[in-house]
Formats: structure tokens, C-alpha cells, sequence
């Protein structure tokens, strides 16, 4: 694009004595300020006018990429698309008008819909109740061991404080366990990335409170030996916790608390369609199996058979003084409403299918370390001719040349040059052949031209950056930038 304003910092066009606003006289007098409090400077703010202010974000915002956009792969991550009825829902004046101090008896509807989607959740996952206080899977994980620390102490088992994760887990659940104050155990995989029952039967003893696992796990294949591994925990006296950060592709085929899951989250940005957002807001409601309803968090919304209400005593545990993000629990909601039981079933078949057509259609040319049927995602290993010298970054810097979200690199750490695929339920035939398309073109522009691959991107508002110094040495303010040119 040639246009001025298009690839510089709003500082850069700003102009002395230039102002983008005109406001009338102050009607309610001056106030001064203590001189402690004020500047011994004016703030370094650009100057200028509104229309350069709109085309110059309007033009920035044309670089964000999301699922609105194109392809966006990422694995791990599910990156599905968020349907616009889910928006037009919680748009609704009666949802967005509500204050979360009002009576229980002026929001029955929106208490409807949190009660709905606890009980459709449960239904969903096999577990017997859920709480939806937690504001992102995160929040979730802490809170789920909070609730098995509390069931633990309630029996006076103070001992248990070892929580068993698997060397190929997400980095969430280890910190979620360190965090709620209890000690990381590391369980080792096998090859495929499934657990290693044997080293499992070693790690077991009467200080173990959990075993958190993902299913299927963090290479996209399903852990055969839940049966197993379930019995093993539950035996030594620990509780079973599923990630459900893996949980899309479960849709429609088993339930976590069929496979002898106690106590679960779900990442509602991933399996159910609402916005990952920026950072926020998010979701992560929690489940438990019969028995352990009493410790889920309140305040907790009932049905009595005819009024919905708000619990707000008992011998739970609290995260948060709210119901969770209301707005996000309707998108949930809405998008569930929408599939019906019907429909809900055929996400996790449609999910796998479309990542088995992607890991077969281009393991000819990317090394597969793991044959054999993935659920939701697999990995890659690179390409499969390392001769070129061509990476895993290469190629992910590439395909933003041809218009793609690369997918996630670099993990799992069990391969050097991972490169993680998640298609989702989602995306059609001719997307997902796009993307196979450019994939193999990709790979043979490193066969043929493997400096084409490495110095990509080209058609982006910024090439190749080096990656390391801009981590270890970011540039956040503009003086400091305009100092060093």
C-alpha cells in the first residue's frame, strides 16, 4: 500500500499545534493540582488531527489476523470460528444491560441460561455438576485443584500434595498445580507421547492427590490406557483432572467422566465457539463427579423446580465474587442451542477427520513421527528433507506470505522442529485443500529455492525480524526509539 500514514508510529505523523477534538469551556471551574502530582514535563503525546487518527488505525487494523480472517491452524489452541448469533445473542439489551449486584428475582432469565448451560455441560462431559466462576481455563485449572485439595484436607488427608503430570503436558498445568501450592511430579511418555504406565506404577504412593492428564494428549493421540491409569490413581487413594483444552474432539464420540475423569475443565474459547479475545475475557468452567458437588465454588445459581437462585454459603471454596463473564457464557450457550444434540455429535468425528486428511495428504513431504490415526491435531517433525536447511520457522514465516496463520512451532518439545496442525470442525473441503496446496509448494520452494524460504516473509508491512533480540531487548517507547535513529 502507498500510503503515507500506512507503516509508521502515530508519534511519526504528529504535527505541532495539530488537535483531532474541540471541546466547549468547562462549566464546573478549574482545579489545580498539587505540585507533587504534577508533571515536571508535558507528556510526550502526538498531535494530530482526526481523520489522520482514523486512517492510521483503520489502516493497522487491516494486519490482524483471526479466524474472521483466513485459516488459522494453530494447533492445540482450537481456533474455531465464533458464530455471529453468538455475538447478536449476548448483544441483547435484556444480557448486556445487567448489573451483577441485581436481585436474584430481576435476572431470572440470565440465571436460566447460567443454570442451562451447567446442566448441558454436565450432560456434555459425564460429570455431575458444574461451576462457571472461573474467568479463563487457567482460573479453571486453579480451581479444579483447589477443589481436590479441599476434598483431601475435608478428610483429613493433608499428606496428599503430589500432582502427577506428564512430561508432555500443557505448560498451564504444571504452574496451576505450583500455584494452588502442590508438588509437581513428572510422569514420562512413550514415544507417541501417551503415558508410560510402568513409570506411572513408580511415581504412586499416599502422597499423591492428582494425576492431571489431557486425552487425547498433547500429540493429538488418544491415551489408550485411561482405563488403566484411572485405576491405578483412584486406587492409591488421588483424583483423576482432565485438561480440557483437548476436549473438541471428544465431541459427539466419549465423555471425560465416562473415562473416570473426577474433576475437569473446559476452555470455553475452544470447544464452544466464544472469542479468545485479547487476553480476556475468557472462561473456564469446572466439573466435578458425584460426590464432590459441595466443594465447587460459590456463589452457585439452583433451580428449585420453579425460581433460579444464587447459593452463596456452604463449605466451597471461592475464586470470585461474580458468576463468572456473563457475556461469554452466553456465546456458549447460544452456540450449543445452535448444533443441538444432533449436530453437537458430529464435531469431534468432523475435527479428526479434517486433520487426518491434512497429516495424510502431506506426510510425503514432512516428516510424521507418530503413524497411525490423530484425533483433533498432529505434529510434524520439519520437513522431511533437512538437507536444505530450511526450519520449521522458515516454513511458518512462509505461509504468511500465501495468507495463512502459521500453526503452533516448536512444540511439543519432544520434536526438534515441531510444527503442530489443528484444522478444527469447522473449515471446508476447499480451505483445508488450500492449505495442503500451499503446504507441498512450500516444500518444494525449499528444495528448489531454500533462500526464497529462509528470508520470508516478503509480502508482509514488516520481514524478517530477529526474533531473540526483539525478546531480549524490546523497544516500548517511542523516545527511546527515536534516540537510537
Amino acid at each position: 500500500m502507498n500510503n503515507k500514514l500506512y507503516g509508521h508510529l502515530i508519534f511519526e505523523l504528529s504535527k505541532p499545534g495539530r488537535k483531532g477534538y474541540s471541546l466547549p469551556p468547562s462549566q464546573m471551574g478549574g482545579c489545580s493540582l498539587p505540585e507533587s502530582m504534577r508533571r515536571a514535563e508535558d507528556a510526550q503525546l502526538p498531535e494530530c488531527d482526526e481523520m489522520t487518527v482514523v486512517r492510521h488505525y483503520t489502516n493497522h487494523s487491516a494486519n490482524n489476523f483471526g479466524v474472521n480472517n483466513g485459516f488459522y491452524p494453530l494447533g492445540s489452541c482450537t481456533m474455531k470460528y465464533n458464530p455471529v448469533i453468538n455475538e447478536e445473542t449476548a448483544a441483547m439489551a435484556g444480557f448486556s444491560g445487567l448489573h451483577p449486584l441485581q436481585p436474584a428475582e430481576t435476572c431470572q432469565g440470565a440465571l436460566e441460561v447460567y443454570y442451562k448451560l451447567q446442566q448441558s455441560l454436565s450432560a456434555i462431559t459425564g460429570l455431575s455438576e458444574f461451576t462457571l466462576n472461573p474467568f479463563a481455563g487457567a482460573h479453571g485449572e486453579l480451581t479444579g485443584l483447589m477443589v481436590i485439595r479441599a476434598y483431601h484436607q475435608s478428610r483429613g488427608d493433608d499428606k496428599r500434595v503430589k500432582v502427577i503430570v506428564p512430561d508432555t503436558a500443557h505448560g498451564t498445568n504444571p504452574a496451576s498445580a505450583a500455584v494452588c501450592g502442590l508438588e509437581v511430579v513428572e510422569v514420562k511418555s512413550n514415544a507417541d507421547g501417551s503415558v508410560d504406565v510402568e513409570n506411572l506404577k513408580e511415581l504412586l504412593d499416599d502422597g499423591v492427590a492428582a494425576m492431571m492428564m489431557t486425552n487425547p494428549n498433547t500429540l493429538g493421540m488418544f491415551e489408550r490406557d485411561i482405563p488403566e491409569i484411572a485405576q491405578l490413581v483412584h486406587e492409591c487413594g488421588g483424583l483423576m483432572y482432565y485438561d480440557g483444552a483437548n476436549l473438541n474432539p471428544l465431541l459427539g464420540a466419549c465423555r471425560p467422566g465416562d473415562m473416570g475423569f473426577d474433576v475437569m475443565h473446559i476452555n470455553l474459547h475452544k470447544t464452544f465457539s466464544t472469542p479468545h479475545g485479547g487476553g480476556g475475557p475468557g472462561s473456564g468452567p469446572v466439573g466435578v463427579r458425584k460426590g464432590l458437588e459441595h466443594l465447587l465454588p460459590r456463589p452457585h445459581v439452583t433451580y428449585d423446580g420453579k425460581t433460579y437462585g444464587i447459593e452463596t454459603d456452604g463449605e466451597a471454596i471461592n475464586v470470585g465474587e461474580f458468576l463468572g463473564n456473563f457475556a461469554v457464557i452466553v456465546r456458549a450457550y447460544t452456540y450449543i442451542l445452535s448444533l443441538g444434540k444432533e449436530n453437537l455429535r458430529m464435531v469431534g468425528p468432523l475435527a479428526t477427520l479434517n486433520a487426518n486428511y491434512i497429516k495424510e495428504s502431506l506426510k510425503d513431504l514432512y516428516l510424521l513421527p507418530i503413524s497411525g490415526l490423530c484425533k483433533h491435531e498432529f505434529v510434524f517433525d520439519g520437513l522431511k528433507d533437512k538437507s536444505t536447511g530450511v526450519t520449521t520457522m522458515d516454513v511458518a514465516k512462509r505461509l504468511l506470505d500465501y495468507g495463512y496463520h502459521a500453526p503452533t512451532i516448536y512444540f511439543p518439545l519432544l520434536f526438534h522442529e515441531s510444527l503442530m496442525i489443528e484444522p478444527t470442525e469447522s473449515e471446508s473441503l476447499d480451505t483445508i485443500d488450500g492449505f495442503i496446496s500451499v503446504m507441498r509448494r512450500i516444500a518444494e520452494e525449499a528444495a528448489t529455492d531454500p533462500e526464497l524460504v529462509k528470508s520470508a516473509p516478503h509480502n508482509t508491512p514488516i520481514g524478517r525480524v530477529d526474533d531473540v533480540l526483539a525478546a531480549k531487548h524490546p523497544v516500548l517507547t517511542y523516545r527511546q526509539l527515536k534516540s537510537e535513529n
